[in-house]
């Protein structure tokens, strides 16, 4: 079975990406452009969904994962009776898709399996096999791969298997190649100049990072992923690689995240930008503005890494789940949902693009103008919410507070006009609009026997969106209905030390179980306690989700605080987006304060 989601690194090429275990397999390639011709599901299934495992054929003592420097080469060392190795494992930068599995010998001599058992289209199709002069081909349909290396390979009714000896200082590459079979056979790749370009790439590109606040570590390791999350050609960035891992392990909540949500928009302008990646921020700015092209009411709330609209939910039956979690899907059918937040997602983007400085883009004024005259229609009904829950539409209080930011974003960025062009009509409504659905939301979103904003009008549960008020600018963190709304969020919303997004047991969203803390949830309650001057528990918490991150770093979508384990789509670019923005305002908030936590409170007992 699938490993535990922890024991997982990602390494990726900006085209597509691949999951390893720390156990020596490869469970999980995509296509390029994170599309539905996965080679390997065995996270979504078991060892006969495809996997490339390297394995030593005696007990293993130990084993230690980690990433080459702040690089996405991964490295494992094994140590086991016979001996001790190295796995070098990359996938070099470019338009090629290679995987580089280079076996180092340490000390003694271990023997060593490797089995590629090749599966396209979510382990549903066998490929064909044909022998070439240094591995095999495999092909199915329109999908084909080469593994290659200076090794007796043959085949056998698992796959392609190799037997291995490694002594110390021995140097084995090994490489696995997806090209589209209708096409020549790509040539062979030099392993070691590879690993070498590979590396200098990733080093050359995080030495720009200008990020130089406290938890950096954490900051460079989240950009880092988002960056291997990005889909180069167009600069968009999926959510996560993966698609079927669990919110609840062996519950139903198991959803395809390989598709770019534009709710995710100004959250990702401002990590790249806090760390000085203008370059990255302009692009995935342009590629906002073209997926919002078009007509506002056709505007989606994600998008495949090129813009493209159809995201068909299929459920893929013959897979069993991740730790028996089904069913699994492919595709995700909220991409149909009205979801009223993602106009205040997408105008706050491209406001926030001017304010960080990105150069003016000409088609954001006509798309704001667009989105303006849409919102003025629609934000009165009922939706589907920032959770895309599948109980039905409601007047949702956090969709009704980025009506509002979209209104006012809109009004900041027609001031920024230059004089003479602004349509000065237009102006005035939006203002006046954002008096009015200001007025509502704290009239109707603000409960006054429980002292807090609900989860939608005339509601008595609670969510954890409304932590984002103070972040949007709707309400200010000292405002009195802010603070009280955090503390009933601290009294209902809480998992151990961690925060959930809703009661589940409200069934808003229409699905039986339930599901885990939610990453996110809990960086932005740090947050809101860094923002009213609770630094000693924002710090607190901070380290506590820093906890929860992998030997590699990485975090998953939500934790689950009675297994102790990370569930979800994996590696999640919503938490370690969460987790930049934290790292931000935290090291704002003690430098206002005059120092760190540790000296406030030094101070105060003087």
């Amino acid at each position: 079975m699938a490993s535990r989601i922890e024991d997982y690194g990602l390494i990726g090429n900006l085209r597509t990406g691949a999951l390893v275990s720390k156990a020596g397999s490869i469970d999980w390639l995509c296509a390029p452009r994170f599309d539905s011709k996965a080679c390997f599901a065995a996270l979504v299934g078991y060892d006969e969904h495809g996997r490339w495992s390297l394995e030593p054929a005696s007990p293993v003592r130990s084993r230690r994962q980690r990433y080459r420097g702040d690089t996405l080469v991964l490295e494992t060392d094994v140590t086991c009776d016979e001996g001790a190795y190295r796995l070098i494992e990359f996938m070099p930068p470019g338009e090629r898709t290679d995987i580089v599995r280079i076996v180092e010998g340490v000390e003694g001599e271990v023997p060593l399996q490797m089995v590629l058992c090749a599966r396209f289209d979510y382990g549903l199709n066998r490929p064909w096999a044909t022998r070439t002069a240094d591995g095999f081909s495999l092909v199915a349909g329109p999908d084909a791969l080469l593994i290659r290396g200076p090794v007796e390979m043959r085949q056998t009714d698992r796959g392609i298997e190799a037997d291995l000896r490694l002594r110390a200082r021995d140097r084995l590459p090994l490489t696995l190649t997806w090209y589209q079979s209708h096409l020549a056979e790509p040539s062979a790749v030099d392993s070691h100049a590879e690993l070498e370009r590979c590396e200098r790439f990733w080093s050359e590109w995080i030495a720009r990072c200008t990020y130089q606040g406290k938890w950096r570590e954490a900051v460079v390791r989240s950009l880092l992923t988002l960056k291997a999350l990005t889909y180069e050609p167009t600069g968009a960035i999926v959510a996560a690689p993966t698609l079927g891992l669990p919110e609840e392990i062996g519950g139903v909540r198991n959803w395809d995240y390989r598709f770019c949500w534009l709710r995710d928009a100004s959250l990702i302008l401002h990590a790249l930008m806090i760390g000085g990646y203008v370059d990255e921020a302009t692009a995935f700015r342009d590629w906002v503005l073209r997926a919002a092209a078009g007509d506002p009411k056709d505007l989606q709330i994600m998008y495949d890494v090129t813009g493209a609209r159809r995201l068909t939910e299929l459920e893929l039956s013959w897979l069993p789940g991740y730790e028996d979690s089904r069913p699994v899907r492919s595709g995700n059918a909220a991409h149909d949902q009205f979801q009223l937040d993602v106009y205040g997602e997408t105008l706050s983007a491209i406001a926030r693009a001017r304010q960080l400085g990105l150069k003016r883009h000409p088609a954001a004024i006509r798309s704001a103008q667009e989105l303006i005259t849409h919102i003025a229609d629609v934000w009165q009904r009922p939706d589907d919410g920032i959770w895309e829950v599948r109980g039905g539409r409601k007047h949702f209080t956090y969709s009704k507070v980025m009506a509002w930011v979209a209104i006012d974003r809109a009004v900041q960025l027609l001031e920024l006009e230059p004089e003479g062009t602004i349509d000065l009509a237009l102006l005035s409504r939006c203002r006046a609009l954002r008096v009015r659905i200001h007025e509502e939301v704290c009239a109707r979103g603000f409960h006054a026997g429980l002292n807090a904003f609900t989860q939608y009008y005339g509601s008595e549960a609670l969510d954890a969106s409304a932590l984002l008020i103070p972040h949007s600018g709707f309400l200010p963190p000292h405002d009195p209905r802010v603070r009280s709304t955090v503390k009933a969020i601290e009294s209902t919303l809480m998992r151990d030390g961690f925060v959930i997004r809703y009661d589940t047991r409200h069934q808003i969203d229409g699905l039986p179980g339930s599901e885990g803390a939610f990453l996110a949830c809990s960086f932005w309650l740090a947050d809101n306690y860094a923002m009213v001057g609770r630094l000693e528990d924002a710090e607190a918490l901070m380290e506590r989700l820093l906890s929860l991150r992998t030997p590699l770093g990485l975090l998953s979508e939500e934790y689950d605080p009675i297994r102790r384990r990370l569930i979800g789509n994996f590696p999640q670019g919503f938490s370690h987006l969460a987790l930049i923005m934290s790292a931000q305002i935290l090291s704002n908030a003690q430098a206002e304060a005059g120092g760190p936590a540790a000296i406030r409170r030094r101070e105060l007992t003087t």
